[in-house]
C-alpha cells in the first residue's frame, strides 16, 4: 500500500493564482508588495507558482512583511491523515520565508482589517530545488507575530487558511525576494517508509535544531555528475 499523499497545491492539484491573494504591511501603512504567478517551472516543464515581491522595512521602521494566503473561499482542509508538510521546493534565494496555517477565522474589523487569530508558522531558508517533509510539530503556535505556548492544538481537521510569507525578522532581511514551489503537499513521514528512494531523498526535521536537513533531489545529482 502506497504511503498517504495528497498535494494541495501544485502536483495533481496544480496552481491557481486566483485561490491566492496578497496579505502586505501596506494594511499597516508599510510598502511591502507580493504576488504570486504560476507558470512551468524554472527547471522543469511542471507546474510550479513564483512567490516574489519586495519587502520594504524602512517605512515601518525595521519591521514589514509581504504573504500571499489562500482566499476565503479555499478550505478547510482535512489535514489529519498526513503526518506533516510535504514541500517541494525549486529555485530560491536564500531568504527565510514562512509556512503558515491557521484553523480560525474572524470576522474583519469595521475598518475591514482582519482581527488576529493563532497562527501554526514553520520557518524556512532555501536556495537550491530539494524536497523537505515538515512534521506537524514544527509549526509553532504565535499571536500577533509571539510564541503563544498556551495555544490550543491545532485542529488538522479543518485547516482553514495556508499563507507564504517573507517578513524582516526583526531587520534581519530586506529588499527583493522570490521562491519557487513545485507542490505543496499532506503526507505521511518519508522516515517511516519502506521505501529506500524515499527516505533519502527526502529532507528530515530536526526536533533539536528546529530545521528541515535537505536531502540533494534528482536534479541536484544530474548537475554534480552522478546520473
Amino acid at each position: 500500500m502506497s504511503p498517504y499523499h495528497f498535494d494541495l497545491f501544485g502536483g495533481a492539484a496544480g496552481w491557481d493564482a486566483r485561490c491566492w491573494t496578497s496579505s502586505d504591511d501596506r494594511v499597516r501603512g508599510g510598502k511591502s508588495q507580493s504576488y504570486l504567478e504560476c507558470t512551468s517551472g524554472q527547471h522543469t516543464q511542471v507546474s510550479a507558482a513564483i512567490f516574489r515581491g519586495n519587502l520594504d522595512i524602512k517605512t515601518l521602521g525595521g519591521a514589514g512583511f509581504a504573504s500571499q494566503r489562500t482566499t476565503d473561499d479555499q478550505g478547510p482542509w482535512d489535514l489529519s491523515r498526513g503526518d506533516g508538510i510535504l514541500l517541494k521546493l525549486l529555485g530560491g534565494d536564500g531568504k527565510k520565508y514562512t509556512l503558515t496555517l491557521k484553523d480560525q477565522e474572524l470576522p474583519k474589523r469595521p475598518d475591514g482589517r482582519e482581527q488576529s487569530t493563532v497562527s501554526w508558522e514553520y520557518d524556512f531558508t532555501h536556495e537550491k530545488d530539494h524536497k523537505a517533509f515538515v512534521p506537524w510539530s514544527a509549526f509553532k503556535p504565535t499571536y500577533r507575530g509571539k510564541p503563544k505556548s498556551d495555544a490550543e492544538p491545532l485542529d488538522l481537521k479543518s485547516v482553514r487558511r495556508v499563507s507564504i510569507m517573507m517578513r524582516s525578522f526583526f531587520g534581519e532581511q530586506q529588499g527583493p525576494f522570490r521562491l519557487e514551489i513545485e507542490s505543496i503537499s499532506v503526507a505521511e513521514d518519508p522516515a517511516l517508509s519502506k521505501d529506500d528512494d524515499a527516505r533519502q531523498s527526502i529532507g528530515q526535521y530536526s526536533e533539536k535544531s528546529g530545521h528541515v536537513t535537505p536531502k540533494k533531489t534528482w536534479r541536484n545529482y544530474l548537475s554534480c555528475g552522478l546520473l
